[in-house]
């Protein structure tokens, strides 16, 4: 609490907020006597992306005009929070991210670097935003990107919200941070198969519900060519006179062909339950936006002020 800057440059009020995830020992006590002003404390552990949703509401609620998250393992320099408002502040982007520069970082193992590379670039083709750093969790977002922040996933924030940011047209701006030499083991990542399959299946649900047009058209192209491959193998062997011990081709193509067919119908009304998604969304926007203004304490003699 001592190294957090006390002043921004651009930011009338400057507060804190602490999310305790239902722990056991004294964060709560600790927060308090440290002068956070504002503490949520979860009733149970409930993770990385429930603490995290749980945060952002409590600072809508608050008033908060910029809102910066950060991790409570020390990893980030508190020095660099003004880079990340400051895109924010002159109005560049919507959501600004810390860039640790993971492919050189030297906390991170040749193999935890490699992963980290991958799946940066994987979320760039998901997400079409310029990823260099997909995993941080030191970032800010302003207040109307955070009202239509909406994180299902039960594993983590990071990546999830990357991807919504890309499908709603958001700019997002990376700025280089700095780093602190690790102080104990990751709790989020048990281990790299573990980390690796939670953040596929983040990855896969996050890009389909977005994309799923996208998802299903890819599918059944496959299906399709696949069915073609062996029609076209049992045409061959019939042109030379051979298409009598070969007949399971054409049942394999005939099925392929129609299960592929299906599929892109599916793609098809998934495509058209994504553009109800997003009327929902935007109502949800608009009633959040709603509640969030009646709810801040905020007194309307300091409207215009920057809240963070």
């Amino acid at each position: 609490m001592q190294s957090l800057p006390r002043c921004i440059p651009g930011v009338d009020i400057l507060e804190y907020l602490i999310i305790d995830d239902g722990s056991t020992d004294e964060t709560t006590q600790i927060a308090r006597e440290a002068g956070v002003h504002h503490l949520v404390k979860l009733p149970s552990h409930q993770g990385l992306a429930a603490a995290f949703i749980n945060g952002l509401e409590a600072c809508l609620k608050l008033g908060a005009d910029i809102i910066v998250n950060t991790d409570a393992d020390n990893q980030y320099q508190s020095e660099d929070i003004q880079r990340l408002v400051e895109p924010i502040l002159n109005g560049r982007a919507a959501l600004v991210v810390g860039d640790r520069g993971v492919a050189t970082l030297e906390s991170f193992s040749p193999g935890k670097r490699i992963l980290q590379r991958l799946g940066s670039w994987v979320i760039h083709q998901a997400s079409g935003v310029d990823t260099p750093d997909a995993t941080s969790g030191f970032r800010a977002i302003s207040r109307d990107a955070a009202l239509r922040t909406l994180v299902l996933s039960e594993y983590s924030y990071t990546l999830e919200t990357l991807i919504q940011a890309g499908a709603k047209h958001l700019v997002v701006e990376y700025v280089p941070v700095r780093t602190n030499p690790q102080t104990r083991p990751s709790r989020l990542m048990r281990n790299i198969p573990h980390f690796m399959a939670a953040s596929t299946s983040t990855i896969l649900r996050a890009y389909t519900m977005y994309r799923p047009l996208r998802v299903f058209t890819a599918i059944s192209a496959l299906m399709i060519l696949g069915g073609l491959f062996w029609g076209l193998r049992y045409l061959y062997f019939y042109l030379n006179h051979q298409g009598a011990g070969h007949i399971q081709s054409v049942i394999l193509a005939a099925v392929l062909m129609i299960v592929g067919f299906q599929v892109f119908l599916i793609g098809l009304v998934a495509d058209l339950i994504g553009f109800n998604r997003k009327i929902i969304e935007e109502i949800l926007y608009r009633i959040r936006r709603v509640e969030m203004d009646s709810a801040s304490p905020l007194d309307r003699e300091k409207t215009g002020q920057d809240r963070g």
